[in-house]
């Protein structure tokens, strides 16, 4: 069975993001003065294979938490989506 995995990286709230702090001081002199925070993160999508949602899943997470993400400054979340093979 198909899967496309993504997986969102975020810094941990308690993390200094000096990207984010750029974009929110950019935001606000261009008009946006309702802006609070502005925090950075990515977006990785994989796509394989695999026996069932379960097992993908419980893989993905792995390489999320030894690979994708730092563990000391980031959290990542999760989400599976099985794709139509027709």
């Amino acid at each position: 069975m198909k899967f496309k995995a993504t997986v969102r990286v975020m810094p941990k709230p308690s993390v200094l993001d000096p990207q984010g702090a750029a974009l929110e001081r950019a935001l606000r002199t261009m008009g946006g003065e309702g802006v609070g925070s502005v925090r950075v993160g990515k977006r990785i999508e994989i796509v394989l294979d695999g026996p069932g949602e379960a097992e993908v899943m419980e893989l993905v997470a792995r390489w999320a938490d030894q690979l994708l993400a730092n563990p000391n400054m980031e959290t990542f979340g999760l989400e599976l989506v099985a794709l139509d093979e027709a």
